[in-house]
């Protein structure tokens, strides 16, 4: 029972960290808004898998590697910059186009893709497993038991797809969507402003 007890407060530290606003919310919130609720559970799904992968790896010891070889943290730091940066071109490259709605959707964006790219912006920020491992770090015990390595990377995506799921369920009710066919183009400019200077951020942060 003791051996649980850890378990609990991670879980309690993850869950405020997945709550604090970044590009998986911004992206979810997108597409759970502009496309439909099941592309944003799906884009949900994508985040859960992310956070899951960084939880693996965290509890594998990934933070000392990305400390111990600063160029492995400063490419994957570049690279998940880049592919911010490419996220909100897109974004604003169709600000200004209509929403559109039913089969349209389904053939601009598949599931798969909303799942895919829910997966690529979880995993663009190599912080994440830097945060995790921290948290791991200050919380696990000395002598880890074995199923934490699979009790800690299944936490993660819980928490994670959880949240993301419950943000997808409620951003794509009526009024949301209502609200942002009318001021498409300001949002999109808006969103694709915060994601370009999380993206560069990401590339220019020291840390």
């Amino acid at each position: 029972m003791d051996s649980l007890i850890p378990l609990f407060s991670i879980a309690a530290a993850l869950m405020l960290g997945a709550m604090s606003p970044g590009p998986s919310f911004i992206y979810v919130a997108q597409n759970s808004i502009a496309k439909s609720r099941k592309h944003g559970l799906f884009t949900a799904l994508g985040t859960g898998t992310g956070a899951a992968i960084f939880g693996f790896l965290a509890v594998m010891g990934l933070q000392a590697v990305l400390l111990a070889v600063p160029s492995a943290y400063m490419i994957l730091k570049i690279g998940g910059g880049l592919y911010l940066l490419w996220m909100s071109f897109k974004i604003l490259k169709y600000a200004k186009q209509p929403m559109e709605t039913g089969s349209a959707v389904a053939t601009q964006m598949t599931y798969s893709s909303a799942y895919r790219y829910g997966l690529l912006t979880q995993l663009s920020n190599p912080k994440i497993a830097i945060v995790l491992a921290s948290v791991f770090t200050a919380l696990l015990p000395k002598e880890i038991p074995g199923y934490y390595y699979i009790a800690l990377p299944v936490i993660c995506f819980m928490i994670d797809a959880g949240w993301y799921s419950l943000v997808a369920l409620l951003l794509s009710s009526e009024k949301p969507r209502t609200f942002y066919i009318k001021a498409k183009t300001m949002i999109d400019r808006v969103t694709g402003g915060i994601v370009t200077i999380l993206g560069l951020k990401l590339i220019f942060s020291s840390r």
